[in-house]
């Protein structure tokens, strides 16, 4: 069951939003304060997509989509009643997939999260904790966790995805095609700089020097290969 985090602050319309889409057969974990999402990151992006109200006490969506960015590239729908071009500007250059305008139709939010969200094709794994040099990463708990650091991350779900297609496919070369048809389906694509963006956060976190990796390689003109020692 896919399961959507809601951040919004308008009681009525989330009760709306929420019923609709629990009868759309998603589960839904609701928010309704900038700040608190904020805190609450590393549980929001082990969700599937986040509808993220631009106008929240505390903290803006705005300044919770940056915070979401900076750690995942979970998909986010913005929701707001500033709908004019400058706003809805601002919030798909901090990383946003879309952005509905307030008062909007239920059946067209319902559609444009549909759109949105991967699909399911998960990769079967004989062993669900994989060792990419002194990083941990549980496929379970979405986890990494740095034994020589002590430092921990959460991975989005699509995040966890491509890592097990780079596990299963290791010293290969991973087409974008191959990418796109496993974790978004052939019907709705991201932009090529989407996937570019999941490989440098990859390669932030698991490279000792991300401008020279050992591990997650660009093939020019092809895709992506991953290896666990230089080739």
């Amino acid at each position: 069951m896919p399961r959507i985090c809601l951040i919004e602050d308008e009681e009525s319309l989330v009760e709306l939003i929420k019923l609709n889409l629990e009868l759309e057969g998603f589960e839904v974990f609701v928010l309704s304060n900038g700040r608190l999402a904020i805190e609450r990151i590393d549980e929001i992006i082990k969700c599937d997509l986040v509808v993220l109200d631009v106008m929240l006490p505390e903290n803006s969506g705005f300044d919770v989509c940056k915070e979401l960015r900076a750690k995942s590239q979970i998909p986010i729908l913005f929701l707001s009643a500033k709908g004019i071009a400058a706003d809805r500007i601002h919030g798909l250059k901090l990383g946003a997939n879309d952005y509905l305008p307030k008062p909007f139709d239920l059946e067209e939010l319902i559609l444009r999260i549909q759109n949105l969200l991967p699909v399911s094709n998960p990769l079967p794994m004989e062993n669900e904790v994989f060792l990419i040099g002194a990083k941990s990463i549980d496929f379970t708990s979405y986890e990494m966790f740095d034994i020589e650091t002590g430092v921990k991350h959460v991975f989005s779900k699509r995040e966890i995805e491509l890592l097990k297609l780079f596990r299963a496919s290791e010293g290969a070369v991973v087409s974008r095609d191959e990418i796109l048809d496993k974790l978004w389906g052939k019907d709705n694509f991201p932009t090529s700089r989407t996937i570019d963006n999941y490989i440098l956060i990859f390669r932030k976190l698991f490279e000792p020097n991300p401008k020279n990796p050992i591990y997650f390689h660009s093939i020019r003109g092809v895709g992506y290969k991953f290896t666990l020692q230089r080739s």
